[in-house]
C-alpha cells in the first residue's frame, strides 16, 4: 500500500501543508514550509502546526506496519521557537511496538538543525480483520 497516498485523506494535514517525504514501518518523516498562517500572535509558529507535524509522522509510521493504528496519548515539548519561512521536517522513530500498542519518538528540527520540538507518541492497534 503507499501510505502517502493513504495520508493525503488526512484532510486537516494536508491543509497546513504538511507533506509526507519518507513511510516505511516504524519510520516516517513529514515537513512543512512555514508561511504567515502557521504564525501565532507572537510571530512564532503556532504549537497546533508542531503538534499536528509530529502527530502525521507517528500516524505514518505506526500504520505503515499494516494494522490501523490510532493515538491514544501525546505529549509535545516546545524547545525552540519556529519562524516565517523556516522548513520544518519531524522524523518519527518506532520505540516499542507490540500487538496491540506502539510507541514513537519524533524530532521536529528546522533547516538548519535546530531542534525545534519532540513528541512522544504512543498508538493502538487494531486487530488484523480491522486493518487497513
Amino acid at each position: 500500500m503507499d501510505y502517502v497516498d493513504f495520508f493525503k485523506k488526512d484532510h486537516f494535514a494536508m491543509d497546513a501543508g504538511i507533506e509526507l517525504k519518507e513511510v516505511k514501518p516504524g519510520y516516517a518523516v513529514a515537513c512543512v514550509n512555514v508561511i504567515e498562517k502557521h504564525l501565532n500572535a507572537g510571530g512564532v509558529v503556532q504549537g497546533g502546526l508542531l503538534f499536528t507535524l509530529a502527530d502525521l509522522a507517528i500516524a505514518a509510521a505506526a500504520n505503515a506496519h499494516g494494522l490501523l493504528a490510532f493515538s491514544i496519548q501525546s505529549d509535545i515539548r516546545f524547545l525552540s521557537s519556529g519562524y516565517l519561512n523556516d522548513i520544518l521536517t519531524a522524523t518519527a522513530t518506532e520505540i516499542l511496538l507490540h500487538k496491540t500498542v506502539c510507541h514513537y519518538r519524533v524530532e521536529i528540527k528546522n533547516q538548519s538543525d535546530v531542534l525545534i520540538a519532540v513528541c512522544d507518541g504512543i498508538c493502538y492497534r487494531k486487530n488484523a480483520t480491522n486493518g487497513l
